[in-house]
């Protein structure tokens, strides 16, 4: 996959939640599953232009682990694998280990 984001946009790759709950119980398909809000950043483009002509550098770099806004970023399939691409302002947090 090559994809090369614009401006302040990010390529996340969604982490899904587990199958299986905290008490060990299976969660089938057809349970209503909220979308994941957490990924894995595959790519970052090179930043806003600020009204001062300067380019802002993103915060978020590839590699990161983030929490993202349910809403914000667009789903697209890219080799067959679901990616999503947000705006930097989407992105609430990065995860550490």
């Amino acid at each position: 996959m090559n994809i090369s984001p614009l401006a302040d946009r990010v390529v996340i790759e969604p982490i899904e939640k587990d199958e299986v709950s905290a008490a060990g119980i299976v969660i089938p398909d057809t349970a209503e599953k909220d979308k994941p809000q957490k990924g894995k950043v595959l790519a970052v483009g090179p930043g806003k232009v600020g009204d001062d002509g300067k380019r802002a550098a993103l915060e978020v770099k590839k590699g990161d682990t983030v929490l993202f806004t349910q809403y914000g970023p667009s789903e697209f399939k890219v080799d067959g694998k679901e990616v999503l691409i947000a705006s930097e302002s989407d992105i609430l947090a990065v995860l550490s280990k």
